[in-house]
């Protein structure tokens, strides 16, 4: 599997592109806003070759949506979220509104995860990790083979993702990154929602909010 970041919009989301040697990929929390950072990631799939076959959404927080109805509509693909995301998808109009983006489009869903299902691209395999907190209906994806831990807002290089946002639940966070992301191996590659990579080893012993298992 090869994966591709880009830093997209003012809140530097982090966006990803993955895909198999055949070019079957996806892409996970499109945040692209401007005009550029859509030609970017447009030139980016065309160099490469990519056949994307899902939007993979960890959350819909409007840093993380912004770029869903662009690419929908570019490449013909469904949209996938959590259904517990519906509270703050239905509201991420108001969002953008209240943050300053005034084109944004809402986009609709096309296909509900369900807890732990598998989800195939081509030959890569994502485990759908339920993982609330940050919020209700936040998931990860877990790419075994490669080791490999999308994670959107959940766990970050030396921190977690927020929780004083409607919604939000702090012990639901620590009870997520605890069961679900501690129990990964420590050598799991851990690309999260905004910075650079980290481990799920490093973050066990050097994260300041939650250490250990």
């Amino acid at each position: 599997m090869q994966l591709k970041s880009f830093s997209f919009n003012p809140f530097q989301e982090n966006t990803y592109i993955i895909w198999d040697q055949d070019g079957n990929g996806a892409i996970i929390d499109p945040g692209c806003y401007t005009f550029e950072e859509r030609q970017e990631l447009k030139t980016f799939v065309s160099e490469n070759k990519i056949q994307l076959k899902f939007i993979l959404n960890t959350h819909a927080h409007i840093d993380h949506v912004l770029g869903v109805d662009f690419v929908k509509n570019e490449y013909k693909i469904p949209f996938c979220l959590h259904p517990k995301e519906i509270p703050i998808l239905s509201d991420s109009e108001n969002r953008a509104a209240v943050y300053g983006f005034p084109h944004y489009q809402a986009a609709s869903v096309d296909r509900w995860y369900t807890d732990n299902e598998i989800i195939t691209i081509g030959n890569i395999e994502l485990k759908v990790l339920f993982v609330p907190g940050h919020a209700p209906g936040h998931v990860a994806f877990y790419e075994e083979n490669n080791g490999i831990l999308i994670d959107g807002d959940v766990l970050f290089r030396r921190s977690v993702g927020r929780t004083d946002f409607p919604l939000c639940n702090h012990a639901d966070l620590m009870q997520s990154i605890r069961t679900e992301l501690y129990t990964l191996p420590d050598s799991v590659k851990v690309y999260p929602g905004h910075g650079g990579p980290t481990t799920i080893g490093e973050e066990k012993v050097s994260n300041p909010y939650i250490k250990g298992v």
